[in-house]
């Protein structure tokens, strides 16, 4: 007596795709959502924090709105104060001082990236105070300063001038502080 024994269907076995794999896949399963549901998700997406003009529209993308309903869902959610570029730009600065310690150049490239105009870029940069900034500055050199294990005077200006530039700090006001630095362990 021959006894068959049942084949697992291969068809039930699923396989973990990587990221680049689910990107290029054919996504004709993926509906597309509708107003509603878009301007639902997006006022959640926005009260959970400023976001850009650029982002909403990235979000919609994403959602894979027809053009007719993003235009109307953008509309509405400026209508309702979700999406303020004004806002955005004073908190991002804030944040990104505040928090991250990032210099004006690298807030500035931040939000060049994110398609802020020019204007509202300088305005939020004006909200800096210079005072703030220099003192910023100061703390962070000295303490990378500290924190550099170079015997080498001239490498160990060269590190933490490096460290400073990629934070966003203005090299002019670096090599300023970097030189009395340097001339205060000379002594």
């Amino acid at each position: 007596m021959v006894r068959i024994i049942p084949l697992v269907n291969q068809s039930l076995k699923l396989r973990k795709m990587s990221v680049p794999e689910k990107e290029n896949s054919v996504s004709d399963s993926k509906k597309k959502v509708s107003y509603a549901k878009a301007l639902k998700k997006l006022s959640t997406y926005c009260a959970y924090q400023e976001r850009s003009i650029f982002e909403v529209m990235s979000k919609l993308e994403e959602l894979e709105v027809n053009e007719e309903d993003a235009k109307k869902v953008f509309q509405t959610l400026q209508e309702q104060d979700f999406v303020n570029e004004k806002r955005f730009v004073e908190s991002f600065v804030r944040g990104r001082f505040g928090l991250k310690r990032w210099g004006r150049i690298r807030i500035r490239q931040e939000l060049k990236m994110r398609d802020i105009s020019d204007h509202l870029i300088k305005d939020g940069l004006d909200l800096l105070e210079p005072e703030e900034y220099h003192e910023t500055l100061v703390y962070l050199a000295e303490r990378k300063w500290k924190l550099t294990n170079e015997t080498n005077l001239y490498k160990k200006k060269a590190k933490v001038v490096r460290f400073l530039i990629f934070r966003g700090f203005e090299s002019e006001m670096v090599w300023e502080f970097i030189k009395e630095l340097s001339n205060k362990e000379e002594a």
